[in-house]
């Protein structure tokens, strides 16, 4: 499907964006896995917003913003943004989900914040040194080399099936978990991950029971793509695990924005809603100028 503006989140950054794009007469998508899988969904109790005399639950305050945006037209889309790109045939980007596309010209990261990982010993040591998030990034520096990737999920399985066309061997370390399907090719391991060890990069990985892996990139994938996860594919900036955006919630991508926790500072409903604001003004100059270059 086409929209205008592809926004990822349905959090009061995304639903935010989306609510000042569409009421500038944009067609607006926004991608989500539910509106009750965020952090904020776990709330209990809000005290501290603007225009609530009694508190609201996390959850309560999730399901009025999507109610608002859908009575504006906002449309929504349930299912897991396994990854994003640039568009072949026009200029904008393509979010890949497990069974269809959302193209759009524009995009609004508002996925929550950091990145997944695991308290395992040797995965921060080597991040950038074997260690990686991202398989269309680095995919090609492994060609003919043996790598892994750790997670069990759809996400997980994405990043195995980029890793395929260049890898000598793939493995799958499920960390206990059973994927449903798994790519052709791909070896699946479900012993728990207990360290991954090297000397200047990544030369192997113990698994439970005390059994060496020789491999030479491991590629973290667990649970969902998160908003910097997305952007690190679409070569955006990152400030450690944020995002990194200007005064307009802008990236150095053309077209691509983010607003909300994945862009750190306060992680406080108050600010995502500015953020998201922000950002969808911001999108609607980007369209706005866009179509009059295109005149």
């Amino acid at each position: 499907m086409k929209t205008d503006v592809l926004i990822i989140g349905a959090g009061p950054a995304g639903v935010s964006a989306a609510l000042y794009a569409r009421r500038g007469g944009l067609d607006v998508t926004i991608v989500t896995k539910g509106i009750e899988t965020g952090g904020l969904s776990q709330a209990e109790k809000i005290e501290n917003y603007y225009g609530f005399p009694e508190p609201i639950s996390g959850r309560e305050l999730l399901r009025r913003g999507a109610e608002g945006a859908r009575r504006l037209g906002v449309h929504f889309v349930t299912g897991e943004l396994l990854g994003l790109s640039f568009n072949d045939t026009f200029d904008g980007f393509r979010g890949e989900l497990a069974a269809a596309a959302v193209e759009a010209p524009a995009v609004v990261l508002a996925a929550g914040a950091a990145r997944r990982t695991l308290p395992v010993p040797g995965l921060k040591e080597f991040e950038g040194k074997g260690v990686s998030y991202c398989a269309i990034c680095d995919a090609f520096f492994y060609r003919g080399k043996t790598v892994a990737v750790v997670g069990a999920g759809d996400y997980a399985l994405h990043e195995a099936q980029i890793l395929l066309p260049h890898a000598k061997h793939v493995l799958l370390l499920t960390n206990g978990e059973m994927p449903p399907e798994v790519p052709a090719g791909v070896e699946v391991r479900t012993e728990k991950l207990l360290a991954v060890e090297g000397e200047d990069r990544v030369s192997r990985v113990v698994l439970a029971g005390g059994q060496q892996v020789a491999l030479q990139g491991l590629f973290l994938a667990i649970g969902t793509a998160g908003s910097s996860e997305l952007a690190r594919k679409i070569g955006a900036m990152l400030d450690g695990a944020n995002v990194k955006v200007d005064a307009a919630q802008a990236t150095n991508v053309p077209g691509l924005f983010a607003a909300g926790d994945c862009t750190g500072g306060l992680l406080q409903v108050a600010k995502a809603v500015h953020e998201g604001a922000v950002a969808g003004l911001s999108v609607l100059r980007y369209m706005r100028e866009k179509r009059k270059a295109a005149h």
